[in-house]
């Protein structure tokens, strides 16, 4: 799933990736940066959950995990 920019870059709020059987939510950044370049320079700021809770790029991954890309909110 992507939200705001990430979705808007993309063209899309959700997408699915073939990944490798150990994938990691490294993996699957990486993935979707070789199929859509522009999502490069969010990557810093980007905060993942994976099935509903936030995580790290190092999570390990399992098919059918939902994985959240949420961009910074800033706002006042």
């Amino acid at each position: 799933m992507l939200f705001a920019n990430a979705a808007e870059l993309v063209g899309a709020s959700t997408m699915a990736l073939d990944l490798p059987g150990e994938a990691s939510v490294l993996d699957a950044l990486d993935a979707l940066e070789v199929a859509y370049p522009a999502i490069g320079p969010l990557r810093s700021g980007l905060a993942v959950a994976v099935n509903h809770v936030y995580s790290n790029l190092a999570t390990p991954l399992s098919d059918g995990d939902e994985v959240a890309l949420i961009p910074p909110v800033s706002g006042g």
